[in-house]
């Protein structure tokens, strides 16, 4: 019989399993219960989806998975923790983003929203009408999106107000708002992020929430890499008491110290694995049910010097959206969704170094790069991302030093919550956002009791904002008749 490899630890409050943005976030909302908290990792380092590597040479700081985080400065929770007490600190590039278009063209996020409609030309007035509303609300809108489907709605008046127009399709919302090729294009790719075909309803409501964020708080990146961000988390809940184990994977609940609660920042199959047996069979089917999306293809390199843009202003943000038109954008995203690999990918791009000089070696600098590919692709997509950077940036591929790939199910060896290179952990589809992982009138909790999720498999889906880790512990607290 193998030993129980946490027979001699204490007893706790409550076990997380999983040391990403979620389950440090649900730690640390506990401990400041005055919990007893342990939250174990499975890898070497905390940090989920959002870690730093050299992953090409020695000396370049790559963010594995996450790296740009408007979310994160948004967040509801994030914003009241002393994270800068433990060594975050947000870089914010002169513009939030940029989206380079034919003929050396680009189309620029600005802090602005003034700024931003000015240079969209025939849009500038659509542009400020449907923006400026937002970003005068945007901290009201930030907390009815980042949580749970809030019923009835904690504003209610924006909550009417807004939500007809985050149902949209986008690509629909775009064609009806503007005229103009670049503002059409520059929604397209905000919208991208929602891993959807952009036909599909609630997708205006991904372009639309990080497009308001740009103006709101910006688009910012941690000095040092994304790993700082989760460093500064785990010394607060250090600070607050709560303990880290590292290298202690969770195959079975026998793995588990007494705990009172276990919260799992895991998906669905994850959870099923290890907590099956004491799932009930209706809810263990439903899990079975819950789908997960299309995957990434990911890249990272070393440079010997910037990016060399066609249009020079690209240069001005840290984040780029590589992709064209509206229709590009819409057909590729598209084709991802029938199984197809696109030619020409929407791509993703963070050139971190411009702006954070640990990021690369004097003179240097580092380019972090990905595409949407299907579910478990094994399709090398190198040379597709290569020739969508050099078609906005000629003579990049000059500048390579060195490169390093993740392939879909590279990124699920990396972090198993990648189920097939899904990085958001499940579709975020409408039926899919607020259900998650089951219709359930606390998503967070399961019928077993002591058992929950944090992870972004729960509502409000991917991004590192620890929302989900935030509101599975207030479920936590209140069942326990605090919070």
């Amino acid at each position: 019989m193998t030993a129980d490899p946490m027979a001699n630890h204490p007893a706790y409050d409550a076990v997380i399993v999983g040391a990403g943005p979620n389950g440090l976030a649900a730690a640390v909302v506990l401990a400041r219960a005055g919990r007893s908290v342990l939250v174990l990792e499975a890898k070497d380092t905390i940090g989920g989806g959002s870690r730093t590597k050299e992953l090409t040479l020695p000396g370049f700081l790559h963010d594995v998975c996450s790296a740009i985080h408007p979310l994160a400065a948004a967040s509801p929770f994030l914003r009241t923790l002393p994270l800068a007490d433990y060594g975050l600190e947000w870089i914010q590039p002169e513009a939030p983003l940029a989206h380079p278009l034919d003929g050396g063209r680009a189309a620029m996020l600005e802090r602005s929203v003034e700024a931003t409609a000015v240079a969209l030309g025939p849009d500038e007035r659509a542009y400020r009408k449907l923006f400026s509303p937002m970003v005068e609300h945007w901290q009201e809108l930030i907390e009815e999106f980042l949580g749970p489907l809030p019923f009835p709605p904690k504003h209610p008046l924006l909550s009417a107000r807004f939500a007809p127009k985050f149902i949209l399709p986008a690509r629909w919302l775009a064609e009806h708002t503007f005229s103009g090729e670049p503002a059409r294009a520059l929604f397209a790719g905000m919208a991208g992020h929602s891993i959807l075909p952009l036909e599909q309803p609630v997708t205006s409501a991904y372009g639309l929430m990080i497009c308001m964020l740009g103006h709101a708080v910006g688009w910012p990146l941690a000095r040092g890499g994304s790993q700082r961000l989760m460093e500064a988390l785990a010394g607060y809940l250090r600070s607050l008491g709560g303990e880290i184990v590292t290298d202690h994977p969770v195959c079975s609940m026998g793995y588990l110290p007494p705990a009172r609660d276990v919260l799992f920042d895991l998906t669905p199959r994850q959870l099923l694995s290890i907590a099956g047996e004491r799932l009930p069979s209706g809810y263990r089917r439903q899990l079975e049910k819950y789908r997960y999306g299309p995957g990434v293809f990911k890249m990272d390199f070393a440079l010997d010097g910037p990016i060399p843009w066609q249009a020079p202003e690209v240069a001005r943000s840290a984040t780029v959206h590589l992709g064209g038109t509206l229709p590009e954008i819409a057909a590729g995203e598209s084709a991802v969704w029938r199984g197809e690999h696109p030619e020409r990918p929407y791509v993703l791009l963070a050139q971190q170094s411009l702006y954070d000089d640990t990021r690369a070696p004097q003179g240097k600098h580092t380019a972090w790069a990905y595409c949407h590919v299907p579910h478990g692709s094994t399709i090398d997509m190198t040379a597709r991302i290569e020739a969508q950077i050099e078609r906005f940036a000629p003579g990049f591929r000059d500048c390579i030093v060195a490169k390093h790939t993740f392939s879909p199910m590279e990124m699920e060896a990396y972090n198993p919550n990648y189920i097939g290179g899904d990085i958001i952990g499940g579709v975020s589809d409408i039926w899919q956002l607020f259900t998650r992982p089951v219709p359930r009138w606390v998503p967070y909790s399961t019928p077993t009791k002591g058992i929950y999720l944090c992870s972004s498999s729960t509502p409000p889906g991917g991004g590192a904002h620890g929302m989900c880790g935030y509101y599975a512990a207030k479920a936590v607290l209140r069942d326990h008749g605090e919070g």
